[in-house]
């Protein structure tokens, strides 16, 4: 289904070595998992200390949103509380919680029990990019694209965002799999109607080395 008025402006797809923004490949390198994360990290010029403090949920969030972001205008077109989130992924906050279990054997580690929540990933691009209106974090068997549509477009349709960065965002067994997209009113000079089929052709395709 067509939403007329709603358009994403941008995405941003980071998996298999792979980063793609707006169907172009801007980074790859061999290392994978948390070594291609490090490297994007650091050949892509993103300063925030925060980041290794992170778990790779939390890690893989930050790089996307940093690469989604970027390239917008200088100065803010929404206030904070009018840029929000909704993300899903199938494993919630799985590594986190599998690294915590293996360290509370020894001693509990209050900095790991901060990310055994999945939305902890939306707390930590919050702090960054203001994106401080309504979200949502869910935990499905596959990426949604029709839910993920209904209730993004529910909440511009009703005047709560005037933006969202809406996508995937998963790790399992050390693997990131990242698709964020930014969904604006506004539309931009290579931005596509927001619907349900082009995130999922977006998401879908094979950025494969």
């Amino acid at each position: 289904m067509k939403q007329d008025g709603i358009y994403i402006t941008s995405a941003v797809i980071l998996r298999n070595g792979v980063l793609v923004k707006d169907g172009a490949v801007v980074f790859e390198a061999p290392e994978k998992g948390a070594a291609f994360l490090q490297a994007v990290y650091e050949r892509l010029g993103i300063d925030y200390p925060r980041f290794y403090k992170m778990d790779l949920l939390s890690k893989t969030g930050t790089i996307a949103a940093d690469i989604l972001l970027r390239g917008r205008p200088g100065s803010p077109r929404y206030l904070p509380e009018e840029q929000g989130m909704v993300l899903s992924n199938r494993n919630a906050s799985i590594e986190a919680d599998a690294q915590y279990l293996e360290a509370s054997k020894a001693y509990p580690s209050p900095a790991l029990f901060v990310y055994t929540l999945p939305n902890i990933v939306i707390g930590e691009i919050s702090i960054r990019y203001q994106f401080k209106g309504e979200n949502a974090f869910f935990v499905s068997d596959a990426f949604d694209a029709d839910w993920i549509y209904w209730y993004v477009a529910d909440l511009m349709q009703r005047g709560f965002l005037k933006a969202c960065i809406c996508g995937w965002i998963d790790v399992l067994d050390e693997q990131p799999d990242g698709c964020l997209f930014l969904v604006e009113q506004a539309s931009a000079s290579a931005s596509s109607v927001f619907t349900a089929e082009m995130m999922r052709s977006i998401y879908n395709k094979d950025y494969g080395k």
